[in-house]
């Protein structure tokens, strides 16, 4: 099970473009609202149902969690104690951790990537506390894959479903959308 996160002010693209291509993928994602309103509005104003709340995510059923950028995005994210502790929990847990465009300074900030190889979202570099920053679109450093911002979300999201679901799997979705 993958688990991305919505906070009011999250990037349309970099949230539902991986959500999209893993559920293709025939991975299962769910959506998770971190607030106490099911419907979390984007940076460009569209809305969506989250389809759990905070409290139903699942340590046990966890592959990987999603952090999708957004300024405001990001920053609710940061400031949610039980979003952090998740993260934690993961990263203790060797479960991945995918973060993109503003949304990888989180890791950057507590530490996470340090010595670990590591991109984001352009000027926001350091704040990747520790980390040998990379200008690649998505860079894979173990548990952790991080991306630049919402023009690679197709490649972010390509990478994701090749860690879970193998290199074969990613081709054929990639073949499917007509990706160059």
């Amino acid at each position: 099970m993958v688990y991305l996160f919505l906070a009011d002010g999250f990037e349309e693209i970099e949230a539902l473009t991986p959500v999209d291509y893993l559920r293709r993928a025939g991975v299962e994602v769910k959506t998770v609202t971190i607030s106490d309103n099911n419907v979390v509005k984007g940076a460009r104003g569209v809305q969506v149902l989250a389809d759990i709340a905070l409290t139903e995510f699942d340590i046990e059923k966890c592959q990987m969690i999603v952090l999708p950028g957004g300024l405001n995005g990001m920053l609710n994210l940061k400031n949610n104690d039980t979003v952090q502790n998740i993260i934690k929990d993961c990263i203790d847990k060797n479960i991945y951790v995918a973060s993109i465009c503003a949304s990888p300074t989180i890791l950057g900030e507590k530490g996470y990537l340090k010595d670990k190889n590591a991109t984001c979202y352009k000027g926001m570099e350091n704040e990747l506390v520790g980390a040998n920053v990379s200008y690649e679109p998505v860079v894979q450093d173990g548990i952790f894959i991080t991306g630049r911002g919402a023009g690679v979300s197709n490649q972010f999201s390509f990478k994701l479903i090749e860690l879970l679901c193998g290199k074969e799997k990613s081709e054929e979705i990639k073949d499917s959308i007509l990706w160059q």
